[in-house]
C-alpha cells in the first residue's frame, strides 16, 4: 500500500511535464545538504517512509535512463523517539535534482505520521496515573490506515481492529437492525463459533447487563455520562473489559480514565490532527 500511495503522491505532484523549476535550474548530478529540522516538540514517526519517498524517484529517474546520485539519508532518531524544537532530526545527501522533487512529498509523509503521534502522545500523558490504555479507531484516511496505526503505536497508543474482517463489533444500528443484542451475538456466533472476538456497543445500564448475559468479550460503552459510565464499571466488575468512546475530548478523558475504564477509543487522533512541523534546510 505504501508503494501505491508515493506513486499517487508523485502523480499528482510532478504530472506530465515534472518539476518544471528545478529541472530547468539544476542539472542531475548536482549534489548539495540538507537538514530536517524539527520546529516544535513532538513524537517522531516515519523515518522509513521518508527515506522511501527518496529511493522511489531515484529509482524512477533510473528507469527513464536519466543519471540521479543516490541519496544519502542519515536519521539521528528513530520512530517513536521524543525530539526537541530546534533539533535536527536527519542530514539528506543527494542530487539537488531528487531532492527537490521528493522534499514535499517527504514532509507530507513524515509531519503527518509524526503529527498522529504526537498526538497520541498528549493522550496519553494526561491519563498517565490510570491504567487506562488509548485506542485509535477505523475513522482513518483512504490508503493510509495501516500508516496511521502504526503511528498511533509509535506515540504509544494501541491499535482497535484493523477494519471490519479481524474483530467482530455489533454496533447501534446492528442492535436496531436485529432487535436485541442477544439475538445479534447468537446469530454471529452461529455463524463464526470462536473464530473472532466479538465486542458490543451499549447505551445504557441495561444494555451493558444484556451484553454481559450474552458472554461478549468486550463491552463498549458508547457515548454515556461520568455517572452512568461510573455504574457500568462496576456492573462489569472486571468480567471482561471496558471500552469507552464517543465525544471524547483531552478536557474529558482524564475524567474518563478514573471511571475505570480499561480502554478510550478516540476518533480524533487519526480523523482532525494537526501535522507536525518539520523544515527542510539548505546544509
Amino acid at each position: 500500500m505504501v508503494g501505491k500511495l508515493l506513486e499517487m503522491a508523485f502523480i499528482e505532484d510532478l504530472g506530465s511535464f515534472g518539476d518544471i523549476t528545478s529541472d530547468a535550474l539544476f542539472v542531475n548530478n548536482q549534489i548539495d545538504t540538507y537538514w530536517l529540522v524539527a520546529k516544535q516538540d513532538g513524537v517522531l514517526c516515519g523515518a522509513d517512509i521518508f527515506i522511501c519517498v527518496f529511493n522511489y524517484i531515484e529509482q524512477r529517474f533510473e528507469k527513464s535512463g536519466q543519471i540521479s546520485p543516490k541519496s544519502k539519508i542519515d536519521f539521528y532518531f528513530a520512530d517513536g523517539d521524543l525530539i526537541k524544537k530546534g533539533k535536527r532530526v536527519a542530514k539528506i545527501e543527494g542530487a539537488i535534482n531528487t531532492l527537490l522533487k521528493s522534499e514535499r512529498v517527504a514532509l507530507n509523509f513524515i509531519a503527518h505520521l509524526s503529527g498522529i503521534a504526537t498526538e497520541v502522545k498528549r493522550w496519553i500523558d494526561a491519563i498517565s496515573h490510570t491504567k487506562t490504555k488509548i485506542l485509535d479507531t477505523r475513522k482513518t484516511l483512504p490508503g493510509w490506515r495501516e500508516l496511521q496505526k502504526y503511528a498511533v503505536k509509535c506515540g504509544g497508543g494501541n491499535n482497535h481492529r484493523m477494519g471490519l474482517y479481524d474483530m467482530v463489533m455489533i454496533k447501534d444500528n446492528h442492535i436496531d437492525g436485529i432487535g436485541s443484542i442477544t439475538k445479534a451475538v447468537d446469530m454471529v456466533r452461529s455463524k463464526w463459533q470462536k473464530r473472532f472476538k466479538i465486542e458490543v456497543e451499549t447505551r445504557n445500564l441495561n444494555e451493558v447487563k444484556e451484553a454481559l448475559d450474552s458472554n461478549v468479550d468486550i463491552i463498549m460503552l458508547d457515548n454515556m455520562d461520568i455517572e452512568t459510565m461510573k455504574k457500568a464499571v462496576k456492573l462489569i466488575n472486571g468480567r471482561v473489559p471496558a471500552e469507552a468512546s464517543g465525544n471524547m475530548t483531552l478536557e474529558r478523558v482524564k475524567e474518563v480514565a478514573e471511571t475505570g475504564v480499561d480502554y478510550i477509543s478516540v476518533g480524533a487522533l487519526t480523523h482532525s490532527v494537526r501535522a507536525f512541523d518539520f523544515s527542510l534546510r539548505k546544509l
